[in-house]
């Protein structure tokens, strides 16, 4: 059931990063490489309340990369545009808050 949760969880975070980086094949690798580390860091992980802790933030992570990354694209005027979609923050540029960048780059040093 576990193995279950936490394939799930991989393979839902993988997929909010392809369609955020989509068209940049260096961040795509990046990311995949971060989440592939990520969890193999934590493989060996067996207390269940770890466990759930850990699929939390995957789940989280997952989120955040679904509705807060939007990738910019260069236009033909040779400047960026960024077209947030309908699942972005509610289709509206947001500066995110302190504590979402808190606990954003605490979670990328762990």
């Amino acid at each position: 059931m576990v193995r279950g949760e936490v394939l799930s969880a991989y393979r839902a975070l993988l997929k909010a990063t392809r369609k955020a980086f989509a068209g940049d094949t260096m961040m795509l690798n990046a990311s995949a490489v971060e989440v592939r580390q990520k969890f193999d860091s934590n493989r060996h992980v067996t207390s269940e309340h770890e466990i759930q802790r850990l699929l939390e933030e995957a789940r989280e992570a997952s989120h955040f990369v679904s509705t807060m990354i939007v990738q910019a694209k260069l236009n033909e005027r040779g400047g960026y545009e960024v077209k947030p979609s309908k699942d972005h923050a509610g289709a509206t540029l947001e500066i995110p808050s302190e504590e979402i960048i808190r606990k954003s780059a605490s979670q990328s040093k762990q």
